[in-house]
């Protein structure tokens, strides 16, 4: 018992011990969780401040950005504004130029159809051109050749007038009268064409009535009557020297007239003579109306 009593009393005191030692630590652990409380609350204030601190800094950075960037935005505002300006600017001068754009297009539009008309225009004229040079070359030709036959004209005409300078020019034309009624004669007689129209080289003779060839050649001679005298025959003749070459003659059966004419080409000696014979019996008519004429020239000579 009293070892039982003692050992309770030993464990008691041991309990008492730990007991003390026990709330002892907890006293020591309280302090220093105090103490960790203290230097944690500090440590977290000092932390805090230093954030704060810090804050204020990123703050103050932030702020300095930001008024650096309020500044930026009213640069940018004005910027933009600038910008708004000249772009409102450029969109009216966009907008006059595209005005202008749009009037020169209509005006190229323009431009080009009377470009197109005018293509076709200077089409057609080359065209024309064309055509007109084809025909002044033609003509040109036609030239050429007309002056080669002019040339070839002038030499003939040249030549034919060196050939006529040589030869005698003979040709005459001569009426018989103005008294009217002339014959009917008892006999035949040679009729005097008086009334000289031509008479070059001078180979008729109108007192005798007689042409006399100035030179050999071809002679070409017209001649013709006329009557009025009714129910009676008239009638003229041509005689080469003393042969009779041609008879005009014809029957006027009222109181009308009759009329008729004939040519002759003869081939002439010089000396030769052609004149116009009245048969007897036979009347004929001429007056200031040259009803009946005697004609003759020289062809050519021989």
């Amino acid at each position: 018992m009293r070892r039982a009593a003692v050992f309770l009393a030993l464990l008691l005191c041991l309990l008492w011990t730990g007991a003390q030692a026990l709330e002892a630590k907890m006293s020591f652990t309280e302090k220093e969780v105090e103490e960790l409380k203290i230097d944690t609350a500090e440590a977290k204030r000092s932390s805090s401040e230093k954030e704060v601190q810090e804050l204020k800094r990123e703050n103050a950075a932030l702020e300095a950005r930001m008024s650096s960037s309020e500044n930026d935005v009213e640069e940018v505002k004005r910027v933009n504004a600038d910008l708004l300006a000249r772009v409102t600017a450029s969109d009216t001068k966009s907008t006059d130029l595209l005005t202008r754009v749009t009037a020169s297009e209509n005006k190229s539009t323009a431009l080009e159809a009377r470009m197109s008309s005018s293509e076709k225009q200077v089409q057609e004229l080359k065209r024309e051109n064309a055509d007109l040079l084809a025909r002044v070359t033609a003509t040109e030709n036609k030239s050429t050749a007309f002056e080669a036959r002019m040339s070839s004209s002038e030499k003939e005409v040249l030549e034919i007038q060196t050939v006529n300078a040589d030869r005698p020019q003979v040709a005459f034309s001569a009426g018989l009268t103005d008294a009217g009624l002339v014959g009917a004669f008892n006999i035949a007689i040679t009729l005097k064409f008086s009334k000289v129209f031509t008479n070059i080289g001078r180979a008729y003779n109108p007192t005798t009535g007689i042409f006399t060839a100035p030179v050999k050649g071809a002679y070409f001679f017209r001649f013709n009557l006329w009557g009025n005298k009714g129910s009676a025959y008239t009638a003229v003749e041509l005689y080469h020297n003393t042969q009779m070459k041609m008879k005009l003659y014809d029957y006027n059966d009222g109181a009308g007239f009759v009329s008729a004419s004939n040519v002759i080409l003869l081939e002439l000696e010089k000396g030769d003579v052609v004149y116009i014979v009245l048969p007897s019996t036979n009347p004929i008519f001429d007056d200031l109306y040259n009803r009946i004429i005697f004609s003759g020239f020289l062809l050519f000579p021989q």
